[in-house]
């Protein structure tokens, strides 16, 4: 299949907040992050994609089905780690194996303690011991066990030290090395989806501002470091955000090679991830 995740048109309210028109395809083979504030609404998004909550409009598939018919076949094929669940804490990991394999029909056994061994995850302590670092690799190993297509990572490598997000950014490129898999990942850790990702769709108060390819991004934007009445000569085409302080003006401008052509005497500094995110939240409309 082309896409393992198509969302299109996306809307669902709640008092005081409202997804609009979230629109999104994550191709096979890939990682995308998910990339917004907290509160953005990157997990009711998540949530909505594996019919946890139910959308008010719009489309989705996943692995070119419907969550809300056919459900219980696609999560056969889906790993899902969400921010806030967890394991019982007074379980072992051979319990947790016994009840995973009576919901996963492709559960791996060996695999699974394969990942225990690879993460040094324990099999005589209960997860009550276990580090918050370690909670989370054993999220994903039992997520990865019945080995699915598709994993779904809510703010997984949030809290952890950045040896183990580095463990687990190294697994999940290693998990679509065959092009068949892909990783849909909600982050506000931007370092970390600049290392693995291949795609980025930032949300900013329920509405997507950017879904590109992430080199694209990284390729076409900068940022420009002037003073206001520059900001006042500039091709207002090329300016994606501006932010004014006491000394002078950051410009994000989303085509670095024209702008750099154009104006060879402004200081140009290559962009991050939360640059753009935070030209968004911050910046001048």
């Amino acid at each position: 299949m082309e896409y393992m995740i198509e969302v299109k048109g996306l809307c669902k309210n709640y008092p005081g907040f409202s997804l609009k028109n979230i629109s999104f395809k994550l191709p096979g083979g890939c990682i995308m992050g998910l990339v917004g504030e907290n509160g953005a609404g990157k997990s009711t998004t998540i949530k909505i994609i594996m019919d946890l909550v139910h959308k008010d409009s719009g489309e989705v598939s996943v692995l070119g089905g419907d969550m809300q018919t056919d459900g219980r076949r696609l999560r056969s094929d889906i790993g899902v780690v969400m921010d806030g669940a967890g394991f019982h804490e007074a379980l072992r990991t051979g319990e947790i194996e016994t009840f995973m394999k009576r919901i996963y029909k492709n559960w791996d056994s060996a695999y699974y303690h394969e990942l225990l061994q690879k993460f040094s995850l324990p099999s005589d302590k209960p997860v009550k011991e276990f580090s918050t670092g370690m909670r989370m690799k054993l999220m994903i190993t039992a997520a990865m066990a019945h080995r699915p297509k598709l994993l779904i990572l809510d703010e997984a490598t949030s809290g952890l030290d950045p040896v183990v997000r580095d463990e687990i950014l190294d697994m999940l490129l290693a998990f679509i090395q065959d092009e068949e898999h892909s990783v849909l990942i909600s982050s506000h850790i931007t370092s970390d989806l600049e290392k693995v990702a291949d795609y980025i769709t930032f949300i900013h108060r329920g509405e997507v501002f950017m879904s590109e390819e992430k080199d694209r991004i990284m390729e076409e934007y900068a940022v420009i470091h002037c003073r206001s009445e520059d900001v006042e000569q500039m091709d207002k085409k090329y300016i994606a955000g501006i932010q004014r302080g006491t000394y002078g003006c950051d410009v994000l401008v989303n085509d670095r090679t024209a702008v750099r052509q154009k104006y060879p005497d402004l200081l140009m500094d290559a962009v991050k991830l939360e640059d753009i995110l935070m030209f968004k939240v911050k910046g001048e409309k």
